[in-house]
């Protein structure tokens, strides 16, 4: 008998039969509140009629026209809309299918535009699965261990985490910018590094968000240096942190742009957007692939980005992630285990750590295990598991919040109590 891999363990005991909005269905009728989004990936919520109607009526019309062999309307048509809502510059776009092809492919872009070897990473960052991003990725060994050699050419500098330091994010900046040059005079020469790729905010690795100063540092030497500042937009990108883009907040415009996840409402589309002129460094052939720019995918895009725009579900993710953000932040007051309530938008999280300071992944498994039981759905984060992230549709409501917020109240009741005795 046949069966899926062992290490394909669901978070959550739930079987879905069907998704509404910011809710799903188990297969007993039970409704859960969804604040994981398929990982940040159902950004319209879930079965949105627009989103359904537009890909209905493209697998009725054609489903796959390879675009290095045809070219087919719904990517003329998302290529525009990205068009309207990308940093001014970055007018070139390149579609694969998950983020870490697109990481790759930016990866690529870089080393052939530039003609350097290296890439720098943030200590933290999160930036996929496959050989190449998994080499670039430190937010936790589970995602780089057993099958080295991992690629070489990767060198990793500070991000600044100022919780995990122990200071303010003024003193974890300069650190970490002290740090990066540090790192370009005695490990990676500036001639040697094509690029530097960040998240603006830490995925994996704990919701921890960037910041205007250390953003513009990292401009300030990519231009001084010749290298380019590529940013990994794809959990925060189409909306999720209250801007478009992560990097709004932060007012740095990166030389190349990843994007995923929320961009398709859940269908599987990625892609890497830069300047015409550096776009065109790219080598002959090192571009393309079988199912990029699937039709009904682009299809799904063109209508997600549609109902972000009609919808202001961009403005809709400031105002409820600080509504929600508020209320985590009051139950942490009261919550001696709960060390940090941070992120942006609708990319939030709280940080449980012991008595000492020390992370605490076992408090945390317990209170995610706690909400499925009062019907929140909800995933973890961090070095250690020890982080539990809220990442809800961009749809959610004010009721939606205080639900959430009242479930996630109760289940660090439930997973807290007692704690202190282990």
């Amino acid at each position: 008998m046949t069966a899926l891999s062992p290490h394909l363990r669901q978070a959550t005991p739930v079987v879905a039969a069907r998704g509404e909005g910011v809710h799903l269905y188990g297969e007993d009728g039970r409704r859960y509140l969804d604040f994981t989004a398929g990982i940040g990936v159902t950004s319209t919520g879930h079965c949105h009629p627009k989103v359904v109607a537009a890909a209905q009526e493209q697998v009725g019309t054609l489903i796959h026209g390879q675009y290095t062999t045809v070219m087919h309307q719904p990517l003329r048509r998302l290529v525009d809309k990205l068009g309207e809502v990308l940093p001014a510059g970055l007018d070139s776009l390149f579609f694969t299918n998950s983020g870490s092809e697109a990481v790759e492919s930016a990866l690529r872009l870089a080393r052939q535009a530039t003609g350097r070897p290296n890439v720098l990473v943030c200590h933290g960052g999160f930036h996929g699965r496959t050989v190449a991003a998994a080499s670039m990725t430190t937010s936790g060994i589970r995602f780089r261990s057993g099958f080295s050699p991992l690629m070489s050419g990767v060198v990793v500098t500070p991000f600044p985490t100022a919780y995990r330091y122990g200071w303010d994010e003024e003193a974890a900046t300069r650190f970490a910018l002290q740090e990066l040059d540090y790192t370009l005079q005695t490990i990676s020469s500036p001639a040697d590094t094509a690029a530097i790729i960040v998240e603006p905010v830490l995925g994996e690795g704990g919701y921890v968000p960037a910041n205007r100063a250390f953003l513009e540092g990292l401009r300030e030497r990519a231009d001084r240096h010749g290298f380019l500042l590529i940013l990994d937009e794809v959990q925060t990108g189409v909306g999720r942190t209250g801007r478009f883009w992560g990097h709004d907040h932060f007012g740095v415009t990166p030389d190349i742009l990843v994007t995923a996840k929320g961009l398709a409402s859940g269908f599987p589309i990625s892609g890497i957007a830069a300047s015409e002129e550096l776009m065109a460094k790219a080598w002959p052939g090192s571009q393309g692939g079988t199912y990029g720019a699937n039709a009904v995918a682009c299809a799904a895009a063109c209508a997600t980005l549609d109902v972000v725009r009609d919808e202001k579900l961009v403005e809709n993710a400031e105002a409820m992630g600080k509504r929600l953000r508020q209320g985590l932040e009051a139950v942490a007051d009261r919550t001696p285990g709960i060390g940090d309530v941070r992120g942006l938008g609708l990319m939030l999280a709280s940080e449980f750590v012991t008595e000492d300071g020390s992370p605490d992944p076992e408090t945390a498994a317990r209170v995610q295990r706690a909400a499925v039981d009062e019907g929140l759905l909800l995933l973890l984060c961090g070095a250690w598991n020890q982080v539990v992230r809220m990442i809800p549709a961009l749809v959610i409501d004010e009721a939606g919040v205080d639900d959430g917020l009242r479930a996630w109240a109760k289940a660090v009741e439930a997973g807290t109590s007692g704690a202190g005795d282990r």
